[in-house]
């Protein structure tokens, strides 16, 4: 990984408001902002939305955890926003925007086609988020130098986005970081891997999850249970005899989650997670603190 550093200018003195986002030694700027500035002169009227783009639009799924998500390109970008705002085009769930053009040779309509095309299909390798896109579309034709230019972009693209809060693309870590022993986590004849990461709490292929929930999972938190029913419908959990079995690498927010998923209960991750010893994540971080 190189080094990079973020520019943000809050364009309007709210920190919640405007802000333009400038990667060092790269053409590309971002615009973020939530939904209910759209309509406000600083947002509207920005000349980079009526420049040839690609953007994300983002809101909290209607009964899970996290966010949802649709990726889109515009020639101009502002049309297409407007669109979205109003409801025409059915894209009511979102409450924040990002926006991606080019302060330098400006992005035509094959760019942006090959950028959408791409962030969709990464999104859907990584499962992280649902996608409120319907249809994968084709990749555009590029000429072999446009081609490279454009992955150059979409991987910086991809670098910024986890520091603007966005992790629908991050796929789990190939390799434990050294300072991360593995972990097991075991209950009810069930028994999975993990460890931490930077990225969160990562579950490995091939752990098993409990097939059936407790009651109480279903009376009191109705959004885990319509999560997990999502990672069902992705294909990352997949039914194997008398339990499910995690088909690939998957990271969750905290240790909690990942247990929480594997025992089909409440837990803390903490406590539940250990090591080859029998020692808890809870005593290996205090003892790595110490």
């Amino acid at each position: 990984m190189i080094p990079f550093s973020l520019r943000i200018f809050v364009a309007d003195g709210d920190p919640d408001g405007l802000r333009i986002v400038e990667r060092s030694n790269w053409v590309g700027r971002a615009l973020v902002f939530p939904r209910a500035a759209w309509a406000q002169p600083s947002v509207a009227d920005r000349s980079e939305l009526q420049q040839t783009g690609v953007y994300l639009l983002l809101g909290p799924r209607e009964d899970g955890e996290g966010d949802r998500l649709y990726i889109g390109e515009g020639d101009p970008i502002k049309p297409r926003l407007a669109s979205h705002h109003s409801g025409t085009a059915q894209k009511d769930f979102w409450t924040r925007a990002i926006c991606f053009v080019s302060m330098g040779q400006a992005l035509n309509k094959a760019h942006v086609q090959f950028l959408e095309v791409n962030l969709i299909r990464l999104a859907k390798q990584a499962k992280r988020v649902p996608l409120d896109n319907a249809n994968q579309p084709t990749e555009p034709t590029l000429s072999e130098a446009d081609r490279a230019d454009m992955q150059v972009f979409l991987q910086h693209m991809l670098g910024m986005l986890p520091v603007l809060g966005v992790h629908a693309f991050e796929q789990p870590p190939q390799a434990l970081a050294a300072s991360a022993p593995e972990l097991m986590c075991t209950g009810k004849g069930l028994e999975a891997r993990g460890y931490e990461s930077t990225q969160g709490f990562v579950v490995k292929a091939g752990s098993q999850a409990a097939a059936i929930l407790v009651p109480s999972m279903h009376k009191h938190f109705p959004g885990f249970v319509a999560w997990r029913e999502e990672l069902i419908g992705m294909g990352v959990l997949a039914q194997q005899g008398a339990h499910y079995v995690f088909t690939q690498d998957y990271v969750f927010s905290s240790p909690s989650a990942a247990s929480d998923m594997v025992l089909g209960r409440s837990s803390n991750g903490r406590v539940e997670w250990k090591d080859a010893q029998g020692r808890a994540l809870k005593s290996l971080q205090e003892n790595g603190a110490a």
